[in-house]
């Protein structure tokens, strides 16, 4: 085997193999750089300088900083709340506060909106008060709540797993030296998680700049929704593109920032020493009223918003009532995406895992970059591809990809590899390589030895990556909007088209369902881990 005796023995099938995925991976990004090539650079410049451009820039870097500050600040207290102190119920907390990760954000702008919007919900309510107006909820201010409100976990889920590995007894020692709480936390704490909270903070703003749904809800003038009005405008190719470009910048910047930051940050722990927990005393009870306040916010008031319009029957607008269609047809572009991701996750997977120089490697961190990219970049590039280049005659008849299923299916493999890659590669690494050596002196064929030995055994880390690809290919809006067949409706263009046409009501099925979704993947999640 390559891992045990170098690369040398390298399988050339294996690598090649490898190879193509990871090239085929990242051949969308191709688009990019031909478009900016194409760009003289008069266009550039006044592409650049449009005050049009400068605002998105100027709104997209104000979204960024603004949920990853906000995130920060609600983040840290809680997961000191739920590792360090007396709160009640801490551990049920610990989940509740970690839930909406697992949530589109979008489902959260909707429901925000159904709420707020004028003649929403809450209007509805405080009309007999004599109540005419709400204050607009649209706009920049209501992206940074939303997205700030789905997207904390991910700074809280980092600092909650420093606070609970470092080393306490130096809190205990800084006690006994008179420093007081805040004071111990400012000079001993802080320094310890700051790494865990800066990872969580990159992948914060990651996900708000490449966030498409929320901007596009709320209307907020960013990178995404932009980009996404410019491809439907006539003659707006070219200015997509330019605006693609800078949002890849962008992403690629906030990727080599959390690069640096991993190999700078060192965290020492060593898990030794134990300190009591900090007694809230009389703010324990309004500290579990701010974790239920917060559950209630971003889990409580999606569900009740969408069981409130299915129980008032206001889902009977024309042409949108609720078809299984829909739902039959998210499930099976889902299952084929699952299904090529899994299978071309493997050679990828089990070369990396068995190889020990930089090839094995490099295609393994190659499949990640759809995942970075947004997923409004990746549809875009697709687009352009499949309509001038993607038709090839059959029996004298030409047939373009462009909206068909398979190049669909390839964005959602694109976008979600990285899942079916980390679950299979865990998998392989858990699997004694002198399995495969023992099946081999017993004559089996390389091949043969592989499938009936090896393949077995990797088996379910297959089946998990795949679930989760299934599951987050479900939710997945901007590649499905630009890129599927023509009149093939899904649960995630239902709830598009509905918001759009202002039939609130009719999307609240299609996203009650895609909560459950949200919900399994969270549960695979944690069977994974």
């Amino acid at each position: 085997m390559a891992g045990a005796t170098g690369t040398e023995e390298r399988p050339v099938a294996l690598t090649l193999l490898s190879g193509a995925v990871a090239a085929a991976l990242v051949f969308p990004l191709t688009w990019v750089l031909m478009r900016a090539s194409a760009i003289d650079l008069g266009q550039a410049e006044s592409l650049l300088l449009n005050g049009r451009t400068l605002e998105v820039v100027l709104n997209s870097l104000l979204l960024m900083t603004s949920v990853t500050v906000l995130s920060v600040l609600l983040a840290v207290p809680l997961a000191v709340l739920t590792v360090r102190t007396d709160l009640p119920g801490r551990r049920f907390w610990t989940v509740v506060v970690s839930l909406p990760l697992a949530i589109p954000s979008y489902l959260g702008a909707f429901a925000f909106v159904a709420m707020f919007r004028p003649r929403g919900i809450v209007q509805g309510w405080l009309a007999p008060l004599g109540v005419r107006e709400l204050p607009d909820v649209y706009g920049l201010p209501g992206a940074i709540l939303i997205i700030t409100l789905y997207t904390y976990p991910y700074v809280y889920l980092t600092t909650r797993a420093a606070l609970k590995t470092f080393d306490k007894s130096l809190v205990d020692a800084a006690r006994t030296l008179n420093h007081g709480r805040w004071e111990t936390f400012r000079r001993v704490t802080l320094p310890q998680i700051r790494p865990a909270i800066t990872a969580g903070s990159l992948l914060v703003a990651l996900y708000a700049v490449s966030d498409f749904g929320t901007p596009a809800f709320l209307q907020a003038q960013v990178f995404t929704r932009e980009i996404y009005l410019r491809y439907q405008s006539l003659g707006g190719g070219d200015y997509a593109a330019f605006l693609s470009l800078q949002l890849v910048g962008l992403t690629v910047f906030i990727l080599a920032l959390e690069s640096r930051v991993r190999r700078t940050d060192t965290l020492y722990t060593s898990g030794a020493g134990g300190t009591s927990r900090i007694e809230l005393g009389r703010w324990r009870w309004p500290a579990a009223a701010f974790c239920a306040l917060l559950g209630t916010a971003t889990l409580a008031m999606p569900v009740g918003v969408f069981a409130w319009f299915l129980a008032s029957g206001e889902t009977s607008a024309a042409g949108f009532a609720f078809r299984l269609e829909w739902l039959y047809n998210s499930a099976t572009v889902a299952a084929l995406a699952a299904l090529v991701a899994a299978a071309a996750a493997l050679p990828v997977a089990y070369l990396s895992a068995r190889d020990d120089g930089w090839l094995g490697s490099l295609f393994e961190r190659t499949t990640y970059v759809g995942y970075a990219v947004p997923g409004i970049v990746i549809g875009l590039a697709l687009v352009f591809f499949g309509a001038n280049y993607g038709a090839v005659e059959v029996a004298g008849v030409e047939v373009g990809v462009y909206q068909t299923l398979p190049i669909l299916v390839f964005a959602y493999v694109v976008r979600f590899m990285p899942q079916a890659v980390g679950s299979t590669r865990t998998s392989v690494l858990q699997v004694n390589p002198r399995l495969h050596e023992a099946a081999r002196t017993l004559g089996e064929r390389p091949a043969a030895a592989f499938r009936r030995v090896t393949l077995p055994l990797v088996a379910p880390g297959m089946v998990a990556g795949a679930a989760l690809v299934f599951l987050t290919t479900m939710k997945e809006l901007p590649a499905t909007l630009l890129l599927r067949p023509t009149g093939f409706e899904t649960l995630v263009t239902r709830i598009w088209n509905a918001e759009s046409a202002g039939y609130y009501g009719n999307a609240a099925l299609p996203a009650l369902l895609l909560l459950v979704v949200s919900g399994l993947s969270m549960v695979v999640i944690l069977r994974q881990e």
